[in-house]
């Protein structure tokens, strides 16, 4: 077996196309556009290249055929107490000792660096994408979101790899019934004619990101590893996300016209994206535009939910719940809602999940190998 840096255009589509292998029989698979997964490679696209360094990689056996891929990466800013790299974009056959050459092959590459230790499989970027390896909920994947064969679970833990955190993600159906408890907050808090709610308007975009600003850095900000965003961050955000803005399920609730809280969620685009077998050119674009006119989509994401630590516990959450919950019931064909990920050491996050009345969907987990082997394995501190 030998590893082949990739660096030709021959290269670069068989790191593309070598999934479509391994997951030829699962008809819940989705092919991620390949333009998503080639900016993590540019240098001219992805800001981490500016403090890191990333490789990809093709594993060949000894007929010259592709049998893993893997991509290696160095993120100076990605602080952890070891010096610790990252590996991401695994894929390998149904096979341990084809795991172990590539697993020991990243190990090695590394240590080369200064590196003790490795996370994977995550992303050369920012969590939100290609982050964990999925365990359990073999469902659709969502946009942005990894998906994997349950076997590559045990090619990872039989390598020695240990969870460093779970990513959990919960949902729930759109018109299932709304906690009797949130009805009465909502009734409580509607008597009060200093609160009002808005859903988020595309014309509006510009007021809505700031009052998105506002209520992001006193909710979430100042607690654990979140930072602070500048209203600059969130419109080009906003303006990123204009194309797929529905703007029924988009919710922000206010004190005398003062944001307190605010509620983001988009549409699926996997549930748009599954028809393009990833694939974003003239004729995929035009075929996505006909896709979305045409095809209904049936699954909302839950982004953001936050409100300022004022009213925080006072009944604020199930007010805007019911307020999102009755209008989009009435304006939208979205069956199933699903949110992005949580991290099992954000108690307070979970803690909002499940005061939504959600259930568990599907289990990501975040690996770590320490290469020193009689070190104390220590999970991801608790917020």
């Amino acid at each position: 077996m030998k590893a082949v840096q990739v660096v030709s255009h021959e290269q670069r589509k068989e790191f593309l196309d070598f999934p479509i292998r391994i997951f030829s029989d699962d008809k819940n698979y989705i092919r991620p556009l390949d333009k998503d997964i080639e900016e993590v490679f540019d240098k001219k696209k992805n800001k981490f290249f500016r403090s890191g360094e990333c490789e990809r990689f093709l594993f060949l056996n000894e007929n010259n055929e592709t049998v893993g891929k893997v991509a290696i990466f160095i993120n100076k800013k990605y602080r952890q107490e070891q010096p610790t790299g990252g590996i991401g974009f695994f894929d390998c056959i149904n096979d341990q000792r084809t795991a172990n050459f590539i697993f020991d092959f990243a190990k090695n590459h590394l240590a080369e660096k200064g590196m003790e230790a490795m996370d994977g499989p995550i992303n050369f970027g920012e969590r939100d994408k290609f982050w964990g390896l999925l365990i359990e909920g073999f469902s659709e994947p969502l946009y942005g979101m990894n998906y994997h064969p349950p076997y590559y679970k045990n090619l990872f833990e039989n390598y020695g790899f240990e969870i460093y955190f779970n990513q959990l993600c919960f949902g729930r159906k759109v018109h299932d019934s709304v906690a009797e408890n949130f009805m009465e907050m909502h009734a409580r808090i509607s008597k009060n004619k200093n609160i009002s709610s808005k859903r988020l308007k595309v014309k509006d975009l510009g007021k809505f990101a700031k009052d998105f600003t506002e209520v992001y850095n006193k909710a979430w900000a100042s607690h654990g590893e979140g930072k602070q965003l500048t209203e600059t961050q969130t419109l080009k955000l906003f303006n990123s996300l204009k194309p797929i803005i529905n703007e029924h399920i988009s919710w922000f609730i206010y004190e005398n016209e003062k944001p307190i809280a605010m509620w983001m969620n988009i549409p699926d685009l996997n549930q748009w994206f599954k028809h393009l077998d990833g694939k974003f050119g003239i004729w995929q674009k035009l075929k996505f535009l006909l896709v979305k006119k045409f095809t209904k989509n049936r699954k909302m994401i839950g982004l953001v939910f936050g409100i300022v630590p004022e009213w925080q516990r006072k009944g604020i959450d199930g007010y805007m719940i019911w307020e999102g919950t009755k209008h989009f019931r009435k304006t939208t064909d979205f069956e199933d809602y699903e949110m992005q990920w949580i991290g099992d050491f954000n108690p307070k996050m979970m803690k909002i999940a499940e005061n939504l009345e959600t259930e568990v969907t599907r289990k990501l987990a975040t690996y770590r190998y320490l290469f020193d082997r009689t070190k104390t394995f220590e999970r991801h501190r608790i917020l």
